[in-house]
């Protein structure tokens, strides 16, 4: 089972918040891939588990930013 989840992050201006982001995801149990769009903001995380949004928010948060 895949699942898949976008979120808007704000802060992001780039490649490293880029990689920061990716970074701190790819550390959630569960998460399979992370996609990150700088230009929006738009992160898309596909897990083979539903992620609880504290779960997200917490990493992101980690990784210096805000989930939208």
């Amino acid at each position: 089972m895949s699942v898949t989840a976008t979120y808007t992050v704000t802060g992001m201006t780039c490649g490293h918040c880029v990689s920061s982001v990716t970074e701190e995801l790819t550390e959630v149990a569960g998460v399979t891939a992370v996609d990150v769009v700088l230009e929006t903001g738009a992160v898309t995380v596909t897990s083979d588990r539903e992620l609880g949004r504290d779960e997200v928010v917490a990493a992101v948060t980690e990784a210096g930013y805000k989930v939208a």
